[in-house]
């Protein structure tokens, strides 16, 4: 894995470079676009904005519709749809292991969108190219899975197949799979797509993909594996050396990854990415008027949420972001290791950033305190902290101290 450092002036020398590369609002001879720059009037250049690459973009309000590792697009954008290609390759080969060239994908509005994307290939696959109806189309995932796998399989009309996991080491519990794929399989379901995760919300916890899908080939032949590395596909891939979530194993078919979390970048950063030739089977051929065609699920999306994610993973480089995310995991170990020593109940997988504490050792009051997140708020079994950037040593040994204070109170 490797992608360079860029100095700050090069970050900004390049980013102007591929905008003054677009076609500009201002400027250029366009009549027949339903699109212009930023409202003037609350959205005013000033000699501020215009020392800043991402503002500047943002100002210009490029529009990235269309897939552009399948091709150019739309051709008004072309500096800035670059930009993008550029950190799809990061993503897809440099973090995710693809093979150069054998992958295509796009910045979508976030997981939930990315995820669906995914679930629509497979069933518009499943449905072209096999004749599957759509009742005989499943997904299988996880009860920790992102609740985005029912939006789309409601969305889709497709079948959700829900699999416990273990109350404690959230790993999927073998014997429930089998048993739920064979019911489904007794019900007509003849094809099925898997939904793995790389980090879940909730939990932090890791799919195994070979455990996985060792139970599924054998009831099913057609599959499709996603996985929704939403919140781990930024730091799982940077402090794990375990490989059979990213495409280098041949079973992965696409990934989801989000930029506006770990990364920091603007919030509409999710990302897409699939193997060579699946995207064409969203391809919406009545989309005739957009040069390149359209496959995403948006349709229109900001050409500066791109140039966002470009910025951030060029002022890191690859070295300076794995420094980074070391420094995240060493600040999660520091506060499990104090849990540990005052015997709190909680799970966290070593590799990431996030701990779930087991409801009963955590005072609603203390919860409430800190903002800390219940799986279910009505009737919650754990409060889970996810040692962001922006949480310091110091504000995790504050919370230590008050749950220390709490805990001697209660021997009392």
């Amino acid at each position: 894995m490797y992608w360079a450092q860029l100095s700050e002036r090069m970050i900004k020398d390049k980013v102007f470079k591929a905008l003054n590369s677009n076609f500009n609002y201002s400027t250029d001879l366009i009549l027949g676009i339903p699109g212009s720059y930023l409202n003037q009037k609350q959205f005013y250049s000033t000699s501020f904005i215009k020392e800043s690459p991402f503002l500047s973009v943002l100002m210009h309000n490029p529009n990235h519709i269309g897939c552009h590792t399948y091709n150019k697009g739309e051709k008004y954008f072309l500096g800035t749809q670059q930009l993008e290609i550029e950190l799809l390759q990061i993503c897809a080969e440099e973090i995710l292991e693809a093979k150069k060239g054998e992958y295509d994908g796009y910045v979508a509005t976030g997981g939930t969108e990315a995820n669906i994307q995914a679930q629509w290939i497979y069933r518009n696959y499943f449905m072209k190219e096999k004749g599957a109806l759509i009742s005989e189309i499943g997904i299988v995932f996880t009860e920790d899975a992102h609740y985005s796998v029912y939006k789309g399989a409601n969305l889709l009309g497709i079948s959700p197949i829900c699999v416990k996991v273990d109350a404690d080491n959230r790993r999927v519990i073998q014997d429930d799979l089998k048993n739920q794929l064979k019911k489904s399989s007794a019900q007509g379901i003849k094809y099925i797509i898997v939904h793995l995760s790389m980090g879940t919300t909730m939990f932090g916890s890791i799919d195994d993909a070979d455990l996985f899908l060792d139970i599924v080939r054998k009831d099913f032949c057609n599959y499709f594996v996603h996985v929704d590395a939403a919140f781990g596909g930024f730091i799982y891939p940077f402090s794990s050396s375990k490989k059979d979530l990213y495409f280098q194993n041949p079973e992965i078919s696409s990934i989801t990854i989000d930029a506006h979390k770990m990364l920091q970048s603007p919030y509409g950063t999710g990302i897409f990415l699939c193997r060579k030739g699946l995207i064409d089977q969203s391809q919406t051929s009545e989309a005739a008027y957009v040069y390149g065609s359209d496959f995403t699920l948006c349709g229109s999306r900001s050409g500066a949420n791109a140039v966002a994610i470009w910025m951030i993973l060029k002022s890191y480089g690859s070295t300076g972001w794995t420094d980074a995310i070391a420094q995240v995991i060493s600040r999660t170990d520091f506060i499990c290791h104090k849990l540990v020593k005052m015997k709190v109940k909680f799970y966290r997988n070593p590799h990431m950033n996030i701990v779930s504490i087991k409801a009963p050792f955590i005072p609603k009051e203390l919860a409430e305190k800190y903002n800390l997140v219940a799986d279910n708020y009505h009737s919650p079994k754990w409060w889970k902290i996810v040692v962001m950037p922006h949480v310091t040593t110091a504000l995790l040994s504050e919370f230590i101290n008050d749950l220390d204070k709490f805990n001697k109170c209660e021997c009392n």
